[in-house]
């Protein structure tokens, strides 16, 4: 059962200055993450840290400036998920609208070559002659592939946001946050926030030199391309600190007004979502999972470009492609939930059984999906989970989940450190990573991995935790705070959307859909109000219960639209029976 706890506002030396017309309620929901001034949550672009900061970018400008005045070739090399197609996408659109004639994209097919620029890529890379190879959302840990570009006589730049190895690629630059001495005060960018700055400074620097005015050009305005920057930053999940909250807010002011890529308001169309309702939430559940489902399951040249066309009918012919893409995701990976549970049904084990860092493999599963099953064990069991899938006859590749308190990038660093015949190589974030070994090492590693996870953690962080931000009010339970809260955003990691916690008389139940909990709720007070709940995905052999009188929930409280009506209702997040 769930520790439920409420959010306390960090300790800290500043006072609090909001403003009085800021509600009581989202003063405190602010105060809780850590806000203390009506500052941080002002998210005009004027406030956004400078491209000069990072490290690496007034270099990487003169590599880009040289390309546009030498009609140099150019070649952008991502990643296959939604970062690394935004990415792409924003890089080719930018650098074209800037002048530059020759730009073309490659990204590597996960199961063909894996990830980052590898002495493959490279190859595949020499079919389009590049002079200049441009990394986005990956390059960092490419040692071997910029080695062998540079062989060949091709410049590499490098934009990145993944950790540095003890080692740097011998790139011709390298701009990337998390890379060492760099000060930029934002280390959560995502790739596609990296190289938007980049292309910032490349504009700025275009302008000081007359180049737009030379050669008769419109100067691109960099805002018009913060929807993709605002929907590889939901997508990729990275902390949404103020700098990157100010990147999605401006993205999703465009996406509401109708200014947004075609490509994105094809995705949304096809999902039956009304952009101008749209929020961040969206991006991540909505719209990302159908890019990212090209290169789950196929290419994410596909998702790129969806991305880059302007015909908005080719745009929802490449949208329904991917919709029918990530219902083959779904299936695919419900399919591989249900053995892993079976899986972890056959141990017989209790959950303080189980081992702490939790290891899964069928030669079965699909490379694509593993990440996500990953994620879906690591919720319901609170622990580190690497899901591993078959790549070849002698190779594993795995996808691996953390919890908060354990870095898990950091983890597999110590398992490569004390044993470095086990692991191929891995990367990643503190949340999230990629790994491979030899199939032969795959039962070594299961118990080295719950090693270290055991070193690293006590027994209470496996105890799944749920932060909320209170109980409301009767009077607070209104379609006005629902549309407030929802407004009060973007919310995303670490800067949750808000959570309530409280006690209900169950009035209704039952199953909508396949499994889906619709509820009719009352408070247990002398105000009589009814609110609706639903909670998604519930276990079906648990619920209706016809014996549950009264209930305890966590929730995110929601406006509800249905046939032009609103009403408040309730997301379910955690149910449970109450005394």
């Amino acid at each position: 059962m769930s520790v439920i706890i409420q959010r306390s506002a960090p300790k800290t030396s500043a006072e609090p200055s909001f403003s009085d017309n800021l509600s009581p309620l989202l003063q405190r929901i602010y105060r809780a993450r850590g806000l203390t001034s009506d500052r941080q949550i002002d998210y005009r672009l004027q406030h956004l840290a400078q491209p000069g900061l990072l490290k690496g970018c007034p270099a990487a400008t003169d590599l880009l400036t040289s390309a546009l005045r030498e009609r140099q070739r150019v070649l952008i090399v991502g990643d296959f998920d939604a970062d690394g197609a935004t990415s792409c996408a924003l890089s080719v659109l930018a650098l074209r609208a800037m002048g530059l004639q020759q730009v073309d994209f490659l990204v590597p097919n996960r199961f063909d070559f894996g990830y980052g620029l590898t002495p493959e890529i490279v190859e595949e890379a020499r079919k389009y002659q590049p002079d200049l190879i441009i990394t986005v959302d990956n390059g960092i840990t490419s040692i071997d592939g910029v080695a062998r570009a540079k062989s060949l006589g091709i410049n590499v730049l490098i934009t990145d946001h993944h950790l540095a190895s003890d080692q740097l690629p011998a790139a011709d630059a390298i701009v990337n946050p998390n890379q060492p001495h760099c000060e930029f005060p934002s280390k959560h960018l995502a790739g596609v926030g990296v190289i938007f700055y980049l292309l910032s400074s490349l504009r700025t620097a275009l302008r000081a030199t007359g180049w737009f005015q030379q050669r008769q050009i419109t100067e691109p305005n960099l805002a018009e391309f913060l929807d993709l920057v605002a929907l590889g930053t939901v997508a990729d999940v990275v902390p949404l600190d103020h700098n990157n909250r100010i990147l999605v807010h401006q993205g999703i002011r465009r996406i509401r007004a109708g200014k947004a890529r075609p490509g994105i308001l094809a995705l949304l169309q096809v999902a039956g979502k009304n952009h101008q309702k749209l929020n961040s939430a969206d991006l991540g559940f909505i719209v990302g999972p159908r890019l990212n489902a090209a290169g789950r399951m196929d290419d994410i040249s596909l998702g790129i470009q969806c991305l880059l066309t302007d015909d908005p009918l080719y745009a929802r012919e490449l949208a329904g492609e991917l919709d029918t893409l990530n219902r083959e995701r779904r299936a695919v990976e419900t399919a591989m939930h249900q053995e892993a549970e079976g899986f972890l049904d056959a141990l017989s084990l209790n959950e303080k059984e189980l081992p702490w860092g939790l290891c899964l493999y069928d030669q079965h599963w699909h490379q694509g999906v593993v990440g996500l099953l990953a994620s879906r064990i690591k919720d319901k069991y609170h622990r580190p989970v690497i899901a591993f899938a078959q790549a070849d006859e002698a190779t594993l590749k795995g996808s691996a989940r953390s919890i908060q308190g354990l870095n898990i990038r950091d983890a597999l660093n110590l398992v490569a450190t004390q044993h470095p015949d086990v692991l191929q190589k891995f990367g990643g974030h503190a949340m999230a990573a990629g790994l491979s070994l030899d199939r032969r090492h795959y039962a070594t590693f299961v118990e080295l991995f719950d090693q270290v996870i055991r070193a690293q953690l006590n027994a209470e962080d496996l105890q799944q935790t749920i932060e909320t931000d209170g109980e409301l009010a009767p009077e607070e339970l209104t379609i006005d705070i629902a549309h407030s809260l929802q407004s009060a955003g973007p919310w995303g990691q670490h800067f949750p959307e808000p959570l309530f916690h409280g006690q209900f008389v169950v009035i209704d139940q039952r199953i909508v859909g396949e499994r889906h909990l619709k509820l009719r709720l009352g408070l247990d007070s002398q105000a009589p109000v009814i609110v609706d709940a639903i909670a998604f995905n519930i276990d079906i052999n648990i619920w209706p219960d016809a014996d549950c009188q009264k209930v305890l929930l966590v929730y995110q409280l929601a406006v509800n639209e249905y046939r032009g009506l609103e009403t408040v209702q309730m997301i379910v997040k955690h149910i449970e029976p109450a005394q």
